[in-house]
């Protein structure tokens, strides 16, 4: 690839400026989108999907086809990476995700592993890299491993990941096993991305924000910080987005450590006070609140402003500070992107 790329966002992640930051938005294909949802009726549940190449390959272009965004993300779960690692995984309607046997009350070396489950996602990759515009940057992702146990230990989401915390600080060696397991299935599941075809890659850590300071050096920092390791080994010019969700005053200490190329921030975040902290040149993904992109109008027009003013001179990929939401309407899309694209 030449020095300087025909995709924007791909230059903005290997630290270039673009004079119109280019925009990508989390969850950007899912349930606001009428073309989604009448797919999802035809194919049936989110798993379904996900698993069905094809489905999927539909789904993660869709976005690109509507609006035109710099960047598809691949259609899938973070979950997905311990369905690989031997955890059964369903939905239930209304209530999300379930895993078991749940590690709360079973055993990591009980599971039997099954990677296998991993290869119709990879066929999606494949397929979505073949048709994507060659203007559009190709983002693979996982979760990272803290928002991963929290989920295999568990076997749902809950509101303040005690479970993995205490088994975290009562076990620590369990607990430790747990993520390097983690780690090794979610950097060979990541490089099966990269070697399918995506221009770069995301780490969500969607519970960051539950650990104390300590907790989060040894839960958060380190785990990516060795994905990163690791991965990099392997693809040393591919980047790594991290994206630790309410991680606040540890940001700084969480792109030092970890050695991520751009840092996803959310909606929590001053943005002027996260361009005087960060790093100089560390490219930044974020970070309007999914709420004002619903509300829409002059808060919508103000958020927008403040967030290009405080990034004006650092690397910046337009975002939000986390998922798009189902009632989000499609003209309040179209605004955010005329507003970001008019210079």
């Amino acid at each position: 690839m030449s020095a300087t790329s025909h995709k924007k966002l791909l230059n903005v992640l290997q630290g270039k400026q673009e004079l119109i930051p280019p925009v990508w938005l989390m969850r950007q294909a899912g349930r606001y989108l009428p073309e989604y949802r009448e797919l999802r009726a035809q194919k049936g549940g989110f798993l379904e999907l996900a698993y069905d190449s094809e489905a999927a390959t539909e789904i993660t272009i869709q976005p690109i086809r509507r609006f035109g965004f710099d960047a598809a993300i691949l259609f899938s779960d973070i979950l997905v990476v311990p369905h690989a690692m031997g955890q059964e995984l369903w939905f239930e309607a209304g209530e999300g995700p379930r895993l078991a046997p749940r590690l709360a009350q079973s055993e990591l070396n009980g599971l039997t592993a099954n990677p296998e489950r991993l290869s119709p996602i990879l066929d999606t990759v494949r397929k979505v890299s073949a048709a994507l515009p060659k203007e559009a940057t190709f983002l693979g992702f996982a979760g990272s491993p803290w928002t991963v146990a929290t989920y295999m230990v568990h076997g749902q989401g809950s509101k303040d990941q005690s479970e993995a915390r205490r088994m975290a600080y009562a076990e620590p060696d369990r607990f430790h096993a747990l993520i390097e397991a983690i780690i090794t299935t979610t950097v060979d599941y990541l490089s099966g991305q990269i070697n399918a075809g995506v221009d770069a890659v995301q780490l969500f850590d969607s519970w960051a924000g539950s650990l104390s300071p300590a907790q989060f050096e040894q839960w958060v920092i380190a785990p990516n910080a060795e994905i990163v390791r690791r991965l990099k080994a392997r693809h040393p010019n591919v980047p790594i987005i991290g994206f630790p969700k309410g991680a606040g005053g540890k940001l700084a200490a969480y792109a030092e450590g970890t050695g991520v190329d751009a840092l996803g921030l959310d909606e929590t975040i001053d943005p002027h006070w996260a361009n005087r902290e960060l790093p100089n040149g560390l490219p930044v993904q974020g970070n309007l609140d999914p709420l004002v992109l619903i509300s829409g109008g002059n808060d919508l027009i103000k958020a927008v402003e403040n967030i290009l003013s405080a990034f004006r001179n650092r690397p910046h990929i337009f975002n939000l500070g986390h998922g798009i939401l189902p009632d989000t309407p499609i003209e309040h899309v179209e605004h955010l992107l005329s507003q970001i694209r008019k210079g």
